[in-house]
């Protein structure tokens, strides 16, 4: 018979361990990790992103409740799913890609709105949140399922993707081992893992919330330059006619009076053929009586850069796009005097045209008080 006092102390023991248990949580290795005190505000939430065209990339980055939890909240994002990427099985569940070797990853989809976040700015925010140099293991989790990687479906992502990890590696003197590669599957995990730590925030996340950015997702400007992007030479190639292609790459001139714009003073404005980026308004196009579009100034100074250009015996101003690095046409100093006695004279086939009713939808909402 113990005395009382020694009961007393027992119970007290127990008590106290049992209450310890409830701030702690098992993860799926059976590591003992302390519980997220909560989960930061999600100001996605705010933002109706039904009208948005949204892009998408897969990223993994150890186990995927708290990739999920932490990228749902970066301003810009839409929506958010857990699943399993790149594997070699159909339809794996669970327990298949944590125990029978199907060479999936733990992944999450991300669904963002390029008006409001650049790729380049995402991939930066998920490389906050991994360890790149960390081989098939993220936090507590060991396992090729928890490597890290990012996987694309669209070509012209490519040269995003490869820019961010170059910065990320300037910062490492070891090679930086997240995969880059082409999505070849994605399937989503089972529903009890969708939203996984806004059902269970007292759950297991290695991820640290700490570095989450705080500003609301209000749109980018339209000139802001990291909003376009140059695609692959090779996706040029398939999405541009030979005439644009020939003009905006290889610094061609089209046929004067042949490009659709010439004659062309509907309001709105011209944008880039290559990325989209805004150049010129219809509130500054004027007929110059020379066969190609001309505007006495572009939308803002840094949209275009001007270069020296010495072909066929002469010395002109060329004028090339600031984001695409697209050949435009060429700047004369013979434009109406009214007007600034410049003359942009521009090619259709470098141009795009979006008319002022589409401005708001087409993203460059922020510019129509430009367009009288």
């Amino acid at each position: 018979m113990l005395p009382a006092i020694l009961v007393l102390l027992l119970l007290t023991v127990i008590i106290i361990s049992t209450l310890a248990g409830d701030d702690k949580n098992e993860n799926k290795n059976g590591v003992i990790s302390m519980n997220n005190s909560g989960l930061p505000e999600n100001p996605n939430k705010s933002i109706d992103y039904s009208s948005s065209e949204l892009s998408n990339i897969w990223l993994a980055g150890g186990c995927f409740w708290g990739v999920e939890a932490y990228m749902a909240r970066v301003p810009g994002v839409a929506d958010v799913t857990s699943g399993y990427a790149n594997g070699n099985t159909e339809n794996p569940t669970y327990e298949d890609v944590c125990y029978n070797n199907t060479g999936h990853a733990e992944a999450v989809q991300v669904s963002y709105d390029p008006a409001r976040i650049d790729l380049a700015s995402l991939l930066t925010e998920f490389f906050k949140i991994i360890d790149p140099l960390s081989l098939n293991k993220q936090g507590n989790d060991r396992g090729s399922q928890y490597r890290t990687g990012i996987y694309y479906q669209e070509e012209q992502d490519l040269d995003v993707i490869r820019q961010v990890v170059a910065m990320e590696q300037k910062k490492y003197s070891r090679e930086i081992v997240t995969e880059v590669e082409p999505l070849k599957h994605y399937y989503l995990a089972e529903e009890y893992h969708q939203d996984y730590l806004e059902k269970n925030p007292g759950g297991y996340c290695h991820v640290s919330f700490d570095t989450l950015p705080t500003d609301q997702p209000d749109e980018l400007p339209s000139f802001e330059q990291s909003r376009y992007i140059k695609r692959d030479q090779s996706v040029l190639r398939s999405t541009l006619t030979k005439e644009q292609y020939d003009i905006t790459q290889n610094s061609g001139t089209e046929y004067p009076g042949s490009g659709i714009y010439d004659q062309h003073f509907e309001k709105g404005i011209y944008v880039d053929i290559v990325t989209g980026e805004p150049l010129f308004s219809s509130n500054d196009k004027f007929d110059a009586g020379c066969g190609w579009p001309s505007f006495s100034k572009p939308l803002a100074d840094e949209v275009v850069e001007e270069n020296v250009d010495k072909k066929f015996g002469m010395v002109r101003t060329e004028v090339r796009s600031r984001a695409g690095d697209s050949h435009l046409g060429h700047v004369f100093t013979d434009g109406p005097t009214e007007l600034g006695g410049l003359r942009y004279c521009i090619n259709s086939a470098a141009l795009r045209f979006v008319p002022i009713e589409e401005m708001e939808s087409e993203g460059y909402g922020d510019l129509i008080h430009l367009i009288k």
